[in-house]
């Protein structure tokens, strides 16, 4: 699902190095298990995903959406878990609202992040007429947060099903409209869950996430 509004590396260390060579300039690095990218070295449109885990979910299922969001992506980071806020509950239904969950994580992120906030718990929007729609997930299009929720999945395939909604979100903060095509991650869900229907990105999808950095191998 997506919301128009204009406008994954396991992090072992956040490093802040300031230059004293009269520029006054600044750098960032992010170092994983894997690789190492410094912000500075990045183009001026390059985004770093960040993953960034409510501490109701899943570390598995965390980690494993991390390692294949990076065959995607190369600038992933992993953010250590954090509590859901308290001002997006919804007791009325015990959900969460995730307007107010992308809200929370588009302010505290930077320009150049794009966030996916994830948790367990079961959230919603408001669609058409109804104030509380039950979703799987939902993003800014374009933007830099989104948010997921395993509340719905089927637990029998659920890394497979959190990979596709996640890409599905974040195909939406590059720009992305739902594709009529039914075997597309961008396939709108209209409030079913088709994920296992779901096998590759369209060609005209792809060719967008191609031009701002994303690997196929395919």
């Amino acid at each position: 699902m997506r919301l128009t509004e204009g406008t994954l590396i396991i992090l072992i260390a956040s490093i802040f190095i300031s230059l004293s060579c009269g520029t006054g300039n600044s750098k960032e690095t992010w170092i994983d298990k894997d690789s190492v990218f410094e912000t500075s070295s990045l183009k001026a449109d390059t985004i770093v995903i960040k993953i960034q885990p409510y501490s109701d979910f899943s570390e598995k299922l965390t980690n494993n959406l991390f390692e294949q969001l990076k065959k995607l992506y190369p600038y992933v980071e992993l953010n250590e878990p954090i509590p859901l806020p308290k001002q997006a509950y919804y007791a009325p239904r015990n959900r969460y609202k995730a307007d107010t969950l992308i809200r929370y994580l588009w302010k505290n992120s930077k320009s150049y992040i794009n966030t996916i906030g994830l948790t367990s718990k079961d959230i919603s929007t408001t669609k058409d007429n109804i104030s509380d729609w039950g979703i799987m997930g939902l993003g800014y299009m374009p933007g830099n947060a989104c948010v997921v929720s395993t509340f719905r999945l089927d637990k029998k395939n659920i890394q497979e099903q959190l990979y596709k909604v996640a890409i599905h979100e974040l195909g939406h903060t590059q720009g992305l409209k739902h594709c009529p095509d039914k075997s597309c991650f961008m396939r709108d869900a209209e409030g079913k869950n088709h994920t296992n229907e779901e096998k590759y990105f369209c060609p005209e999808c792809k060719t967008v996430l191609v031009k701002k950095g994303w690997v196929f191998n395919d």
